[in-house]
């Protein structure tokens, strides 16, 4: 049965069909490959793009960052970047308060002079 033919509330079974004229059984499938085609297309526009775009921003951030830096992590605490080491990054949350993090917790960057 196809798809057409479950969403139908009218039964085919009582259509008289055209002499000559396609039944859906017969009908060809290109029809099919397209609707594929264009799922694809719209799944990518919607998920892949944005989310490959907000990866490579997010790598241009970590690669970018320097001591002195003003970030906030996941978690939402916000300090000055006081050391990096390979996959550590030491923010000062405090005056002589410093705490580790794993560099891809950091999520943004904040414009110079917030935090006083």
């Amino acid at each position: 049965m196809n798809l057409l033919a479950m969403l139908n509330p009218i039964s085919t079974a009582y259509a008289d069909a055209a002499p000559g004229a396609a039944t859906p059984s017969t009908s060809s499938p290109w029809g099919t490959v397209i609707m594929l085609v264009i799922f694809f297309i719209i799944f990518y526009f919607l998920l892949i793009r944005p989310q490959s775009k907000r990866a490579k921003e997010q790598r241009a951030l970590l690669a970018g960052l320097g001591k002195g830096d003003e970030v906030m992590t996941s978690g939402g605490i916000m300090g000055k970047v006081t050391e990096i080491e390979d996959n550590i990054v030491s923010i000062e949350i405090a005056n002589n308060v410093v705490i580790k993090v794993q560099k891809p917790s950091i999520t943004a960057t904040l414009p110079k002079g917030t935090l006083k």
